[in-house]
Order: C-alpha cells, then structure tokens, then sequence
C-alpha cells in the first residue's frame, strides 16, 4: 500500500475539491498517483451523479454574471434538493463557475435532449452533404455524420462542453463532482445570456420532452 503523505491529500483536495477522506482513499488506490487519482475521484463522482439523477431538484438559487467590462451577462438557475446545500459554499461556487462559462463559451442549449428537431436536422444534413460531396457513399456519410453530432453538441449544448478553467473536464463532469461532494442532485434548470449590441439573447432551458425543447429561442 502506497504511503500516503498529508501534503498529497492537500494538492488533491485543491485540485478536486473532494472530501478529505475521499482524497486520501482516491490516493491510496491510485497507488500515490494525483493524475490517477483524479480520475478516480470523477468516476466516483459520475457514478453519484446518476444513482441521484431521478431525484427532484426544487430548491437552488439565481446568479448573474457580468463579464467583459458590461458588455455580456448572464441569469442562470441551478437546482439542487434542499435549501441547506443551496447556500453552501460549494453550491455558490459552482453556481457562479457555470455561468461565467455560459458568459464565455456562449452555449445555446443546456443538453443534448433540448436541441430542437430543427437545429438537429439542419447540422445533420449539413455534414451528410459535406461527406458525399467529398465522394463518400452514403451509408459511410452516415456513419461519419454521428462523429461530426457529437462534436456539435460540444460546441453548443452547456453540459457537453469543456469548462473554461479545466479544459480536461466539461460541465457535467464539473457538476458531478460536486453531486458526489455534497450528496444531492444538481441540475441547470435555465440560462438567459445577453451581449451588448445583438439584436437577439440565447435563452436556454431544460425542455419537459426532447422533442418538446424551445431552447435557444431569441428574445422578442
């Protein structure tokens, strides 16, 4: 068994912002390893973060973020299940993390169920002409097209994209881990961002049914 010093469990908790004893756990089977470590600590989070995926978020709090001198802001509300957890630390922190990321990363949908039948279709059809015009058959342009999918949904759906102050997780990772740190379910319920000088602002919600999502509708 790995030896395994106060000062490892420090730099992990920093990184992490894990619970202690789930540090040094982490630690003890990565054998000392940080990097192991960490992706110990986020597969442990993940998996808390499904088992309470279920359970009702009717609690949390609204944050606005104002970036760039005033000239972009952001609402954003984020659920958790009880009031106690909404006003940890922990809760405002990532509260805030996210919608300084919107503010920057500019996404137009919180998941992948919300992107509405239309946008799908449009990006969908874009690549299948892109790849048979490249003289691909169309049954292997299909197959490249799922590819192409996922990397769009990277680009414009909240959960899917890497978080701007950890590019090596994106931002469900970041929720989960602190699901797993706090013990409750958290959900990004919605998100309105506005620039100075655009006609229209990205509101953005968590549709009822997939193929229900108006999200991203501009503002009148």
């Amino acid at each position: 068994m790995a030896n395994i010093s106060a000062t490892q469990v420090k730099e992990l908790r920093e990184k992490t912002g894990a619970p202690m004893m789930d540090c040094k756990q982490a630690l003890t089977e990565a054998k000392g390893n940080l990097e192991d470590a960490v992706v110990i600590l986020r597969k442990k989070g993940v998996s808390v973060a499904a088992k309470k995926a279920a359970r009702v978020t009717s609690e949390g709090s609204v944050a606005s973020y104002i970036h760039a001198g005033g000239k972009i802001g952001v609402l954003v509300e984020v659920n958790c299940e009880s009031d106690f957890v909404a006003r940890t630390d922990d809760f405002k922190e990532l509260v805030h993390d996210i919608a300084m990321h919107i503010a920057a990363s500019d996404p137009k949908f919180v998941r992948k169920e919300d992107v509405t039948k239309a946008d799908f279709d449009r990006e969908r059809d874009i690549y299948i002409s892109q790849a048979v015009a490249s003289g691909k058959p169309q049954h292997i342009a299909e197959k490249m097209v799922a590819g192409k999918m996922e990397k769009f949904y990277e680009e414009v759906c909240l959960l899917e994209q890497p978080f701007i102050k950890d590019q090596t997780i994106n931002i469900s990772q970041l929720m989960a881990a602190k699901i797993g740190k706090l013990g409750e379910n958290i959900a990004v319920r919605r998100f309105a961002r506005f620039k100075v000088g655009e006609a229209t602002a990205t509101v953005a919600f968590v549709s009822a049914k997939p193929d229900e999502s108006e999200a991203a509708a501009p503002a009148k």
